[in-house]
């Protein structure tokens, strides 16, 4: 029995239907699609002041935990969302992870050494808490985000006056236009098929076994990850912890495997108790993947945005998907806002295009690779992979190429078209911003709270305000003062991460455009137009 308790939400006739209504609605921004990144893209959109309409054919947030593992970038566009909070007070905080081989720990790892950030290295918390966040954060925006469950589109189309799309209810057809169609409708993505867009990539012939676990027990807040263990000769396993003591189980089966026998409780079982030994548990959930590494050519197509699973999977080691999708809706969300308000012409969505297919063909790359190491196919490749495995407990420079699924970590857009160059900086234009503990007056803060949303333009040394019309200027000092308005560096953290001296402006989504050692308007207004395509 499901530990969640699962609330249906409530269907609600739409306006289309109702008596009256001749024409369809014309929204800015159709979503398709209330899974985590099409709740995610509302609400991004929703505090620009952009209105969106999102369509589900389900009425329930996801079930079974899916995705789980949410990485410290991931976790800051969600508190910039107002979400992030929650998800960590919730979730199981974590950044160390151990790797054996048999029942010898190889090495561990840290993710997050450094202290000095307000969100952790990654927190463990079900998909299905995700989405429940996120829900109730729409409901907070009821002018600007509409929530329709049980509202199937079955048909899309478009042309230069936007996209439309045909919707099934249990109230019958209607059809719903939009400047833009953002379809997040998963992996699967009947948009995706209804338009004949392909995945290209690789499928691997492996299988692996999800079972999440509910039991009690005592181990530590770590991913644990075994090669060739006792409990399962030949093959892989993770473990990983949840709330509500859920522990996730991931399993090698091998491409052999019958998808449809392995989910049947009577082979479930006996694999759990070998794995976790003289425990009681119950079973919350089983499931079982196949490893591919592909995307579709394109994401965006004129005014149908593919955003997420709908646009790349990957496998799931590594935790690549939903934090990839994540960071799609960070990039997309100021870039179309920005374009519906027409402050930027419409070929800055294009940079959408290039930066996450770029940021999607790095998380395949890593994907693909680990993958590989995982499943050896050849004599030649079992026998590296286990001389390496070997090797790493006592050389350091063999524990780098171990490969059990390199984890998601923001990539750069150094080579992107809307960024400004510098050398020299400790971040590159390009680059997310890195967090760090600031005084707000007598009050603790942090960067992140007061970077993201909008261009801002911040002086690590306290620079002066070169008096740019539309860009707020954060000045930041190792002063301190109880000057609300005054931003103090008090740890030091904020001239080691980024320079004492220079100054930064941030994109909204807290991407650095541009760096200056001495910022003119000239020059701040000129990167922040060639940030926004102009």
């Amino acid at each position: 029995m499901p530990r969640y308790a699962y609330k249906p939400f409530d269907y609600v006739t739409p306006p289309e239907l109702l008596p009256g209504r001749a024409a369809p609605a014309h929204y800015p921004v159709v979503i398709v699609g209330a899974g985590p990144i099409g709740l995610a893209m509302a609400i991004d959109l929703a505090l620009q002041d952009i209105p969106s309409v999102v369509l589900d054919d389900n009425n329930v947030v996801s079930v079974g935990s899916r995705a789980i593992c949410w990485a410290k970038r991931t976790l800051e566009i969600f508190d910039r969302l107002g979400v992030g909070e929650r998800m960590v007070d919730k979730g199981i905080t974590w950044k160390v992870g151990r790797l054996f081989h048999g029942e010898t720990e190889v090495y561990s790892f840290d993710l997050l050494p450094e202290d000095g950030h307000k969100m952790p290295a990654f927190i463990n918390l079900q998909q299905y808490y995700v989405e429940q966040y996120l829900v109730e954060r729409c409901r907070e925006f009821p002018e600007l985000i509409e929530l329709r469950f049980k509202n199937k589109v079955v048909k899309v189309a478009q042309d230069d006056g936007g996209a439309r799309a045909e919707v099934e209810t249990p109230d019958g057809h209607y059809t719903i236009e939009g400047d833009y169609l953002l379809a997040c409708d998963g992996a699967g993505s009947p948009i995706r098929q209804m338009m004949g867009l392909d995945f290209q990539g690789q499928l691997f012939e492996e299988r692996f076994l999800i079972t999440d676990v509910e039991m009690k027990a005592d181990f530590p807040s770590e991913r644990w990850f075994w090669f060739e263990p006792s409990f399962h000769p030949g093959q892989s396993a993770l473990l990983h912890k949840q709330p509500d003591n859920i522990y996730r189980i991931d399993l090698q089966l091998g491409w052999d495997a019958d998808p449809e026998e392995e989910r049947k409780p009577e082979n479930v079982i006996p694999r759990i108790k070998k794995a976790l030994g003289n425990r009681d548990f119950e079973i919350d959930w089983v499931s079982v993947y196949t490893f591919q590494c592909r995307r579709i050519e394109r994401f965006v197509h004129d005014r149908i945005i593919f955003v997420g699973d709908s646009a790349h999977v990957v496998s799931p080691f590594g935790a690549r998907g939903g934090n990839g999708g994540i960071q799609d809706v960070d990039n997309l969300g100021w870039k179309l806002a920005a374009v519906i308000k027409r402050t930027a012409p419409v070929g800055l969505l294009e940079s959408y295009n290039r930066e996450r297919t770029h940021g999607a063909d790095e998380n395949i790359k890593n994907s693909a690779r680990a993958t590989s190491f995982m499943s050896p196919k050849s004599d030649m490749e079992m026998m590296f992979r286990n001389e390496v495995l070997n090797l790493a407990g006592e050389l350091p420079f063999a524990r780098k190429l171990i490969n059990s699924g390199r984890l998601s970590a923001p990539c750069s857009l150094a080579n992107s078209v809307l960024c400004t160059p510098f050398e020299g900086a400790p971040l590159r234009p390009g680059t997310a911003a890195l967090d760090c503990p600031l005084k707000s007056g007598a009050s603790d803060d942090w960067l992140l709270n007061r970077v993201g949303g909008e261009f801002v333009l911040a002086s690590f040394g306290g620079a002066p305000d070169p008096g740019i019309g539309g860009i707020r200027h954060l000045q930041i000092s190792s002063m301190c003062s109880h000057d609300r308005d005054h931003l103090s560096d008090v740890t030091g953290l904020a001239a080691k991460r980024y320079g004492d001296g220079l100054s930064y402006l941030f994109r909204p989504d807290q991407h650095v455009a541009a760096v200056f050692d001495k910022p003119t308007p000239k020059d701040v207004a000129a990167a922040r137009d060639k940030a926004l395509a102009l």
